[in-house]
């Protein structure tokens, strides 16, 4: 079955308005299935580019809409899909793609369409690009990508790179930026002779492209390190398989629906050493989390015998580059610790637009105030159901959600699209947890 027949009339303002109902105050139970990684997909994808011959993945979250939009960016190009909705396969096909100019509305929706500049200027020695779209949640400036790119012999301007090919340099980050380190690792992995990446992200998700582009027969030596070592590769071939890393933005969210819901809920598969920084947080929060196999944990908030609620706030995040606490757990974490007693601070420091989902958890009871980047939560809140609240982005609608399971009463979500760029099947695995849960209208564009 071709993907691309399936995909090629979705666009965002096809999708019509939609609202998610959420009836609150029950207890979850349960397992639920983490799906691939969506921030992994999307520059794997973009990563197909680079190869010739034929790609096969395994766990592409594929109903999402951000992975549907980069499979439209990829089209545009002249690349091919079959997806296998039994197994959940994906074979990529890039051998066809004679253009460097992807289509310009399908980038500017999606943060991750940037990431074909890389492969596009190693591929062809020119790329026409849009400047990138995604979240409203700050600037995420583009000129650590044009830098780096410049380091490595091409000529950019503010909508075109173009030149010969590239050729290795020595290149340092600023700051280790995910999107700027996967589109020089990209680039450099066909660029001619040997190119040095330092202070680069660390997220397991640029390791999970590193080792796509390994198997496929880059030299890329140091992965999963602040230090890079690429030796460019005139050609690299597609991959046999490559299974795609378990979403622990997605898992995480599910062990702080535990948390907030004082719920106990089995979680897998993940790798529990991506989730250290937000479970050791609810671990201090007073929640209990055991993980049962290599590759499953269990998360309980579970009020004592006596009705005492044991999770107590005071606790002090600050969001930062992998290890340390993730920006995209900042809006869920804050709604958990509303319902905490005692006082909490949490300081955002990579995304300087990333409070927007204050106000909206303030309509449903929520006492936080805002200075700038911090938030202080005075907790004990009793949420209650609001049907006025809106997702301004992906993560702040997560949030919502959150507290929206928490809450007492109906609460009402405008702006589910912005959810379902990052979390697939939301609706449906909430449910199976015993979630009252429901759309005001549903109407996706699934497989």
């Amino acid at each position: 079955m071709e993907v691309h027949n399936l995909f090629s009339h979705f666009h965002s303002h096809d999708v019509p308005e939609e609202k998610l109902i959420i009836q609150g105050g029950k207890e979850l139970s349960g397992h639920v299935t983490i799906s691939g990684s969506k921030n992994s997909s999307l520059a794997l994808l973009a990563a197909t580019l680079c190869c010739n011959g034929i790609s096969k993945f395994q766990n592409v979250p594929v109903s999402l809409s951000d992975i549907q939009k980069m499979i439209l960016v990829l089209q545009s190009l002249g690349g091919r899909f079959e997806y296998n909705r039994i197994n959940g396969e994906m074979f990529v096909e890039t051998n066809g793609v004679v253009s460097a100019e992807p289509d310009h509305v399908a980038v500017s929706e999606i943060r991750g369409g940037f990431f074909v500049l890389g492969p596009l200027l190693s591929r062809f020695g020119e790329a026409v690009v849009a400047l990138p779209g995604g979240c409203d949640i700050g600037a995420r400036p583009v000129d650590l990508y044009i830098r780096g790119l410049h380091a490595l012999g091409a000529l950019v301007e503010i909508k075109c790179g173009k030149g010969r090919r590239l050729r290795g340099g020595s290149f340092y980050l600023d700051y280790p930026s995910v999107g700027a380190t996967n589109t020089l690792m990209m680039a450099a992995t066909l660029a001619h002779g040997v190119t040095k990446l330092s202070n680069v992200a660390q997220e397991p998700e640029v390791n999970d492209l590193a080792q796509f582009l390994i198997k496929c027969g880059a030299e890329i030596d140091g992965a999963g390190t602040s230090n890079l070592l690429i030796t460019g590769k005139h050609k690299i071939y597609g991959c046999d398989e490559h299974v795609i890393m378990p979403d622990r933005i997605e898992a995480c969210t599910f062990a702080i629906a535990a948390a907030i819901t004082r719920s106990c809920l089995s979680i897998s598969p993940v790798v529990p050493s991506h989730l250290t920084s937000l479970l050791d947080k609810l671990k201090s929060a007073g929640c209990r989390i055991t993980q049962t196999a290599h590759d499953t944990i269990h998360v309980s908030g579970i009020r004592e015998e006596n009705g005492i609620d044991p999770l107590e706030g005071g606790i002090d995040i600050q969001t930062g580059p992998y290890p340390e606490f993730p920006t995209d757990l900042q809006p869920q974490m804050l709604a958990f610790l509303t319902t905490c007693n005692g006082q909490s601070v949490v300081r955002e420091t990579v995304f300087e637009g990333r409070m927007g989902h204050v106000r909206e958890l303030q309509k449903m009871g929520a006492k936080i105030q805002v200075y700038g980047n911090s938030a202080t939560i005075y907790g004990g809140s009793n949420l209650c159901g609001s049907s006025g609240v809106l997702a301004h982005d992906l993560r702040g609608g997560a949030s919502l959600v959150l507290a929206g399971l928490a809450a007492s009463g109906t609460t009402e979500i405008d702006g589910v699209f912005h959810i379902d760029r990052g979390y697939e099947d939301l609706q449906s695995k909430l449910q199976s947890l015993g979630a009252n849960v429901k759309r005001s209208s549903f109407n996706y564009y699934n497989i």
